[in-house]
């Protein structure tokens, strides 16, 4: 089968190097494809009693490779399944990329440089003086978002919603606050392939860079395709 190509608007849109697709939603950038169905969803949020909160939307690639080198730097805390920090000085740096590849992407192999992903909670079931941690725990029972949670369980498709994170399936964990409009990810997901993710990555100082471009097959295999279907 021939090998998929994709224009250079679309690569550097999937990459996070252009911001040609965003639009301006109440200060946040959002893919202006999707504003539509993500007002119809805060609305029926709204109307079941929760205050859909946007906590990140679009995230370009610089900004994904300062949370990426502070994190294999050792400037930025990296945690493992059990939300506990791991000692990346002991790690080689192959290694270090998985350890930071279960709760963060790549630079240039983030969603969140599509503009179709969010990340969303219930902003009026946050406790006074409680801090949104984006954890496992707050979505389970007993945390502040468990309702919420069921509530996206049963009501994101109808709006063209999904969730890719929705289970560990080897690659990144678990995260429920994560959400995807179904139809625009698609073709951007595709266009997030290890050609133009490698050109994106070499044009940049990003920190393991010789060990990531050495692995990337293997690395996009099972942190950037190996998603949730919808």
């Amino acid at each position: 089968m021939p090998q998929q190509t994709f224009d250079t608007d679309l690569a550097n849109i999937a990459c996070g190097l252009i911001q040609t697709h965003l639009y301006d939603y109440q200060g946040t950038w959002l893919h202006k494809d999707i504003v539509s169905d993500f007002d119809k969803l805060k609305t029926n949020a709204m109307n079941a009693g929760f205050e859909l909160s946007i906590a990140s939307a679009y995230r370009d690639f610089e900004r994904q490779m300062r949370i990426w080198n502070g994190k294999f730097q050792g400037e930025r805390t990296v945690l493992d399944k059990l939300n506990k920090p791991i000692d990346l000085s002991q790690l080689n740096e192959l290694d270090k990329c998985h350890a930071i590849m279960l709760f963060s992407a790549l630079p240039g192999g983030s969603r969140h440089h599509f503009g179709t992903d969010l990340d969303v909670y219930a902003g009026n079931f946050l406790k006074p003086g409680q801090k949104l941690q984006l954890e496992p725990w707050e979505y389970q029972i007993d945390g502040p978002f468990y309702e919420f949670n069921n509530w996206l369980d049963e009501n994101l498709a109808s709006c063209g919603f999904y969730r890719p994170y929705a289970q560990y399936n080897g690659g990144v964990a678990a995260e429920p606050w994560h959400i995807s409009h179904i139809n625009t990810a698609k073709h951007l997901n595709d266009a997030q392939n290890i050609e133009n993710l490698s050109n994106a990555i070499s044009q940049f100082e990003v920190a393991g860079k010789d060990t990531i471009l050495a692995n990337l097959s293997d690395l996009h295999a099972r942190y950037i395709r190996n998603i949730s279907l919808p």
